[in-house]
């Protein structure tokens, strides 16, 4: 993985095939590469960012109406130029180049395979293997379109591939299975047309907003002459064909330094859109979720929450939301263990899966693990609406959120939180457990929650004080209490993410149980400390950190009466907001990640090691 943009034209293509890998480097990498087609074949790899291979590809001059880019987030093989894509296989008069998302599982045995055929590898991923496949195919006489259709029978695993050929000028062919790859359809004039591939949509805005979704098993061939699409099966299929509503501002920086920064900011705006239907009714209706929502939350007994990393907090959080407001027992489950592991289906579940891309692999395989356990009642929280989470799921609601460029995710977070709490009331409505007084206050509340985040937004110049004194340290602690552990758990993740310092979070009455021993004057300890129930409880776990000389960064409520002194720093955030405290609380954790790594200097955008949509396991 993680990008992949193909292009034929009746006019140079570099310029499209780099542009859409610029605007796919959200999605995290380490590598880029393009290969292009005019009477022979080319190819240029760089390590680094997709700057570098733009600098390449000016020097070497390139330029030709057909070709397929890559940027790669390392899976199998180090980084390095050889394991870079595209991929070539040349032999015998033949030649092919690929690019590959995902993971091939039965690599090993297709390598030992054509390496007695006589095939050479000479990188270590796992995805030359389809280049040589596919080569084989093409060896023996098959046209390009026929020979991926053979290769991807005999691949096991995830993919979305793009690949091309000496001697089909104007001619691209992809294929997906598992990871995101669709179809967009450019202008047409008498001398042709332009069609392309992109593992995402906002790849091809620059040039059109006309695109198809491929379904799991398609093999597509894309040309001059227009486009075709096979199913799994081999048999012609038509994909319907939409305009995208993405927009390209949503994309640019605008006033912003950073994207994590213009998507923190983002977030009133973000929850105000996903809560438009919401707060402009009412009640709160089964509805918003489905045309069978009312049909399957009549008879959840119980529900079960797959989702990874920031996804999961969410989780943790509507557990307490699910579970104090509804009266519905509740499971959450980090999707990439779900499935490996004997678990119990309890009848009348509702399976909730939550991620971002819609495209997270190891959400995808719990949700299909699920399925197979005879829990076929499906909700999917998700913020992009043609993704295979939300087509595989029976119910859904979208985030809106718009898209979330930065790695480290701020508004996905608050917006799945947003929707997680809608769910909480309309399963409380549905088992009679919301008056109709409570229901109208929590209305209220959710309508002024983007207001109310605008407030807490104001705290960044506080924060950006204490990031100084943070940024020399390599450790910290965040404590929380309640629904707040989650939050306390989300803003470690923040810190370790972007500013490579290492966090973690404990539940504040954990603190005595082992935490307490790594406490002194170099440990900082963040706490989120709302007026809430346990506030009391809280503030004795603050003496127990003053006591070991640790120093405190309190994220406080105005009416806590924590007061700042030596060894105690405060910010206050504002009124307690009840229920929706969480959502706000993680803001200002999400402000101190983004400028303490400022000061580190770490690439706040692109944090190393980490992708934005991770679509292998």
């Amino acid at each position: 993985m993680c990008g992949i943009v193909g292009a034929v034209a009746q006019r140079n293509v570099v310029p499209i095939l780099i542009e859409g890998l610029r605007r796919l480097e959200y999605r995290g990498y380490d590598s880029a590469g393009i290969a292009i087609l005019n009477a022979g074949m080319e190819r240029v790899r760089s390590v680094g960012r997709v700057s570098d291979l733009e600098a390449r590809a000016r020097e070497m001059h390139a330029i030709a109406p057909t070709g397929i880019a890559h940027t790669r987030w390392a899976t199998h093989g180090g980084v390095s130029e050889k394991n870079a894509h595209p991929h070539f296989s040349s032999r015998d008069g033949v030649e092919v180049s690929v690019v590959h998302n995902g993971i091939i599982e039965n690599h090993e045995a297709l390598r030992a395979r054509l390496l007695g055929a006589g095939y050479r590898f000479v990188s270590d991923t796992d995805t030359e293997v389809i280049a040589h496949l596919l080569h084989s195919h093409v060896a023996s006489g098959l046209k390009l379109f026929e020979a991926m259709q053979r290769t991807v029978r005999e691949l096991d695993g995830a993919y979305a591939i793009a690949a091309i050929r000496v001697g089909e000028p104007h001619t691209v062919v992809g294929s997906r299975r598992g990871s995101p790859l669709l179809l967009g359809v450019g202008e047409s004039n008498p001398e042709g047309c332009e069609n392309f591939l992109a593992s995402d949509t906002s790849a091809l805005l620059q040039v059109t907003r006309r695109v198809a979704y491929l379904e799991d098993g398609d093999v597509v061939r894309i040309g001059t002459d227009g486009y075709s699409i096979v199913d799994a099966e081999g048999k012609p299929a038509r994909r319907p064909i939409v305009e995208s509503q993405l927009s390209a501002e949503s994309i640019d920086l605008g006033r912003y330094e950073h994207y994590m920064q213009k998507e923190i900011f983002e977030q009133p705006g973000a929850i105000a859109n996903t809560l438009e239907m919401v707060t402009n009714a009412s009640s709160v209706s089964a509805g918003l979720f489905g045309a069978e929502a009312d049909e399957i939350f009549a008879r959840t007994k119980h529900i079960l929450i797959l989702a990874c990393g920031t996804s999961y907090h969410a989780g943790l959080v509507a557990k307490y939301w699910l579970e104090a407001i509804a009266g519905i027992p509740v499971s959450v489950e980090i999707a990439s263990e779900y499935r490996y592991r004997d678990s119990v289906a309890l009848p009348k579940t509702l399976v909730v899966t939550v991620s971002q891309s819609g495209e997270t692999a190891d959400t995808l395989a719990a949700l299909q693990h699920a399925t197979t356990l005879g829990l076929r009642d499906s909700l999917s929280i998700c913020n992009v609406p043609e993704s295979a989470l939300v087509r595989q799921s029976r119910l859904r609601f979208l985030t809106r959120a718009g898209p979330e460029i930065g790695v480290a995710s701020t508004k996905a977070f608050t917006t799945q939180l947003t929707v997680l709490f809608v769910l909480a009331l309309v399963l409380a409505r549905q088992r009679r457990r919301l008056a109709p007084s409570r229901e109208q206050e929590l209305l209220a509340q959710l309508r002024h929650l983007p207001a109310a985040m605008n407030h807490v937004l104001a705290c960044e110049d506080a924060v950006r004080h204490w990031a100084n004194r943070f940024a020399p340290k390599q450790h910290a602690l965040f404590l929380g209490r309640g629904v707040h552990f989650p939050i306390a758990q989300e803003g470690a993740l923040k810190l370790k993410e972007i500013s490579y310092i290492h966090a973690e979070a404990y539940a504040a009455g954990e603190l005595k149980h082992g935490p307490l021993a790594l406490v002194d004057r170099d440990m900082p300890v963040v706490v989120v400390a709302p007026n809430d129930a346990l506030i009391e409880k809280l503030k004795s776990n603050l003496h127990e950190v003053r006591a070991r000389g640790g120093e405190l960064f309190v994220f406080a409520d105005r009416d806590t009466l924590i007061e700042p002194s030596d060894g105690i720093n405060i910010i206050n955030l504002g009124d307690h907001a009840g229920l929706l405290s969480p959502i706000l609380h993680v803001v200002p954790l999400q402000l101190l990640a983004y400028h303490v790594a400022l000061v580190r200097g770490t690439d706040v955008d692109k944090p190393r090691n980490l992708a934005n949509s991770v679509t292998v396991e």
